[in-house]
């Protein structure tokens, strides 16, 4: 079967060059490993302007602009991470990483392109919170962006705007079941998921029960356990898992299409997989949860590796890591969402009042291909299912994004996959100023990123420019799509 799949992504891509003849101008990577879901084989990328012209066994022609010898060396599509926060979103949460840091960031760990969580500001309603995402891409960003907007309040104003979103080419959305507010405006979610359904908009669902949290947090505050020793007590399984199951039984009544971000546990994750025989629910984890085990929060640092839901245990991480390799687990994103280390440690912030996010975007490839690939296990197609094509096809980007193929927008990695570094606080380009993995060695990394045929990225160096990169606009999703 593998064999059969190599011909035929060789038969498509060397197709190719029986139209598309070379010419001035074009960027050569000449002699890599073209690396897709379908398979690896041994191929060169000809990318003319901002798209791939060819894949195949081209030779260099005298009028290529430049050549990029990647003997040796893996060709993978530019990585696609569908959940980050790159703006300062509301006083609660003012990240520290603009469009132009994260960008960085991200260019410099292989991701060509992110998808945003724009944080609504009280009582805005979603075009406006859109509008203002829009601007600050426009003038920051060199990664290129989509945008998730983020809905609070699921007012007949803001269902009224769903299909404005989907015109506009943004058609995902965000919503937050561990805000107290959520079951006081149940009746208005359900109707606002129906109505995404039918407008073809994917929904973000942040899954913990904010009862169950709540009731854990405040008994823990009454026994004075308020040190993050006891972060995974506030916020324990049980409400992540009630609350995954909530959101699968109203993506059913209302036939929404369900994306569940950062799942972190094995129970959440067996809940998904039952009930992927009637329900189209899709499912993303994150580097805290597949890298840290719980541990950490015991320790006098514990305050740096808060994320919501919390990290769990080794057998959780087991878990995650079988369900990257099986399929259950369609994505990997890095949930991007920066503080400086001073700003996590703050003595104000304990159980009750945690600051959750971490440094996430520029290591989350490297990461995952060392302990992923390297580790023995997930195999190099599944990396770039989860890491790039997986997320394209599931927001709408496909096949403009997260393939390596004629027509396809030219966003590469030229990767090292024999080459061994140790993650420092220093290499970090986040202004948050270090990384929760420093000291971390790992084997693989990139060695260029090129984003819509420009070399963004190469020699350890940003080269491209702020407000170079774009909003993409993307495709409804299908209704009942998986």
């Amino acid at each position: 079967m593998d064999n059969i799949c190599r011909c035929f992504v060789l038969l498509v891509f060397t197709a190719s060059l029986f139209i598309s003849p070379p010419g001035a101008g074009d960027l050569l990577i000449h002699g890599g490993t073209v690396v897709t879901t379908a398979g690896s084989l041994s191929a060169s990328v000809r990318i003319r302007g901002e798209k791939i012209l060819a894949v195949g066994a081209l030779e260099i022609a005298p009028g290529d602009d430049r050549v990029i010898d990647a003997s040796g060396l893996l060709i993978l599509p530019g990585g696609v991470d569908p959940h980050v926060h790159l703006a300062p979103a509301t006083q609660a949460f003012p990240f520290v990483d603009d469009f132009e840091s994260g960008s960085r960031a991200a260019l410099a760990g292989g991701i060509t392109t992110v998808g945003h969580m724009a944080f609504s500001f009280d009582d805005e309603l979603p075009l406006a919170t859109l509008a203002r995402a829009v601007k600050a891409i426009e003038a920051q960003a060199i990664a290129d962006v989509f945008v998730h907007t983020t809905i609070l309040e699921p007012s007949a104003a803001a269902i009224a705007q769903l299909p404005d979103l989907v015109a506009i080419g943004q058609p995902s959305i965000k919503i937050f079941m561990p805000f107290e507010s959520f079951d006081s405006h149940l009746p208005g979610f359900l109707t606002l998921m129906q109505a995404a359904g039918s407008a073809g908009i994917r929904v973000a669902i942040h899954c913990e029960d904010a009862s169950i949290v709540s009731y854990a947090t405040k008994a823990l505050v009454a026994e004075g356990k308020i040190s993050f020793n006891y972060y995974t007590q506030s916020r324990p399984i049980i409400s992540e898992l009630v609350a995954t199951q909530r959101a699968i039984a109203m993506a059913e009544i209302t036939g929404a299409s369900i994306y569940i971000v950062h799942l972190a546990s094995a129970r959440a994750l067996e809940a998904v997989v039952r009930a992927r025989v009637k329900v189209p629910v899709t499912v993303e984890t994150r580097p805290l949860y597949l890298h840290l085990n719980e541990a950490l929060y015991r320790t006098a640092d514990g305050g740096l590796f808060v994320g919501m839901p919390p990290i769990r245990a080794e057998s959780d991480r087991a878990a995650l890591w079988a369900g990257l390799e099986n399929g259950s687990i369609d994505t990997v994103a890095s949930d991007h969402a920066p503080w400086t280390r001073q700003q996590k440690l703050a003595a104000e912030h304990t159980i009750a009042s945690p600051r959750p996010g971490v440094n996430n975007l520029q290591f989350m490839l490297p990461m995952l291909f060392s302990e992923g690939v390297v580790g023995g296990r997930i195999s190099l197609e599944r990396f770039v299912a989860v890491t790039a094509e997986n997320a394209a096809k599931l927001f709408g980007l496909y096949p403009r994004k997260g393939v390596i193929a004629p027509g396809s927008d030219a966003d590469l990695v030229i990767w090292d996959a024999a080459e061994t570094r140790t993650i420092h606080d220093a290499d970090t380009l986040s202004k948050s100023g270090f990384s929760i993995y420093a000291g971390t060695e790992v084997t693989g990394w990139p060695q260029v990123t090129i984003r819509r045929g420009e070399v963004v990225y190469e020699q350890g160096q940003v080269r491209a420019t702020k407000s170079s990169g774009r909003l993409i606009a993307r495709n409804p999703i299908e209704p009942n799509s998986r």
